[in-house]
């Protein structure tokens, strides 16, 4: 191995034990909400890995192809998850008025 492969496997594990505090940390209430801004962050590392997949290295283009999934999968479950969310507030439309029977219960 590298100096280069070194320093890249070190920085991979250091991104993933952070990156796992910071998630594990976040109160369940405010995973929805932060989903919608992290799609910018997975558009992000979707142009990032459609730049690894087009290398000229094997491993590199495997390993950018199966991140290109990855982060496809990512940025579109957040934005249903996101829409999803946003439809619990909408405002229902309201139900027309239920009648009765015509002539029964009016006190005329």
């Amino acid at each position: 191995m590298t100096i280069e492969w070194m320093f890249n496997l070190y920085v991979f594990v250091l991104a993933t034990f952070v990156g796992y505090q910071v998630i594990s940390r976040v109160p369940p209430l405010l995973h929805t909400p932060l989903m919608s801004g992290t799609n910018a962050i997975s558009g992000i590392s979707l142009v990032a890995s459609l730049l690894a997949a087009g290398s000229h290295h094997f491993v590199s283009q495997v390993l950018g192809f199966v991140a290109v999934t990855c982060a496809t999968i990512n940025v579109v479950g957040g934005f249903l998850i996101t829409d999803r969310m946003l439809r619990m507030f909408r405002r229902k439309p309201d139900a027309p008025a239920a009648k009765g029977p015509a002539g029964k219960g009016s006190a005329s």
